[in-house]
């Protein structure tokens, strides 16, 4: 009796480690290198970007961002902030869109920014990492800062 206890015991704790471990790779499943797949993102209004490249590390229970994008005219733009999951508002570097955000954790794979410039909300970013964690899908939406509407689709492929 005593050896079936324990082989119990030792099931339920390795699947109470597994389900842990899973649980924190779906919550890291935006964590890592992204490139733009241009063929299935849409822009409105467009153009395009040429290219951008999004980065995302953790460091301690901030969010780390950076984005390097060569926009349809051949400039570069680089961006560069970091967040918390807390709803609070943070600067951000090199985006002529919004100079701050907030954050939020909507599930283990999707998240939330809203940007601001000034005090003025201006476009919201919903961001969403595929179960299989190798496609990143980013809505935008909102007002850019030439004042025009924007619905962005941009997907991107895990590096």
């Amino acid at each position: 009796m005593k050896r079936v206890f324990a082989f119990v015991v030792l099931v339920v704790l390795a699947l109470a480690c597994s389900g842990l471990m899973l649980a924190k790779g779906t919550a890291d499943s935006l964590i890592g290198s992204w490139k733009l797949n241009s063929a299935k993102s849409t822009f409105s209004p467009g153009p395009a970007p040429k290219s951008q490249a999004l980065k995302y590390e953790m460091q301690g229970d901030e969010l780390e961002v950076t984005a390097d994008t060569v926009n349809a005219d051949g400039t570069t733009q680089h961006e560069a902030y970091g967040a918390k999951f807390d709803g609070k508002e943070y600067l951000i570097n090199g985006d002529p869109d919004r100079d701050s955000a907030t954050m939020r954790r909507i599930d283990a794979y999707t998240t939330e920014v809203v940007g601001k410039k000034g005090a003025k909300p201006t476009v919201t970013f919903r961001r969403v990492v595929s179960k299989d964690g190798k496609t990143l899908t980013l809505r935008e939406t909102g007002t850019n800062g030439k004042g025009q509407k924007v619905s962005n689709v941009a997907v991107y492929d895990k590096e």
